[in-house]
Formats: structure tokens, C-alpha cells, sequence
């Protein structure tokens, strides 16, 4: 069975620019990368990335703010809260002419988060 990819076009120019500081960020596609087939948690990614984990906090909250990360939370059995990350992106493509600069998103469908990508 064939799999449909729905491209999102990104219009607003201030959301392009964010965008592209992400990808310009090692730590960022790391992140991206790492939680696509499921949601991690900031430790998890730190660990298995060898990222310092004041860092992923940094880059997780930077991430969210641009809409390209969703973040699921629990309470596990010591009562202590928790949270999971899970990239909402599969791919970012962009194309840049120098005059126009086009970014399109083509959303990690493997959960239910992409509503406001």
C-alpha cells in the first residue's frame, strides 16, 4: 500500500526564518531524528545522542516553540511527572532562489500531533 505524504507549505516569513535556524542546529536534527518512531523521553534522547541534557532542554523547548515537537506527559508510579517528546516532522525540505525561500514540512504520521504543525 502506497503512502500519501501531505506537504505543508510554510507562508509566514518569520516562521521560515525559525525553521531554518533549527536546521542550521546540529542538536535540533538530532532531536528530530531521534524521536520520529516514538516518543522519547529528554533523558533517553540525551543519552543515546550524547547530548548534555541542559542542552536537549534547551533544544526540546525550542523545538516545541516552533510547533515541530509534541509533548505527551505522565505520572509514573512514585508520583513524579514525566514527559515524552515525539518529533511531529518526518522531513523538511526548502528551496531557496535568493530572492524566494520555500520550506515544506511533511509530517511524522505515526502519531496523532500534527493538528497544528
Amino acid at each position: 500500500m502506497q503512502e500519501l505524504s501531505q506537504t505543508r507549505k510554510i507562508v509566514d516569513d518569520e516562521r521560515k526564518q525559525v525553521i531554518l535556524e533549527i536546521l542550521a542546529d546540529k542538536y535540533c536534527k538530532q532531536i528530530l531524528h531521534n524521536t520520529l518512531e516514538k516518543p522519547k523521553s529528554a533523558m533517553e534522547i540525551s543519552n543515546e545522542k550524547k547530548i548534555p541534557i541542559s542542552t536537549v532542554y534547551r533544544r526540546l523547548q525550542t523545538l516545541y516553540d516552533a510547533k515541530l515537537l509534541a509533548i505527551s506527559g505522565s505520572i509514573n508510579q512514585d508520583g513524579k511527572k514525566y514527559f515524552l517528546y515525539k518529533s511531529k516532522v518526518k522531513s523538511i525540505s526548502l528551496k531557496c532562489d535568493l530572492e524566494v525561500t520555500t520550506v515544506e514540512l511533511i509530517p511524522n504520521i505515526s502519531g496523532d500531533y500534527n493538528d497544528d504543525l
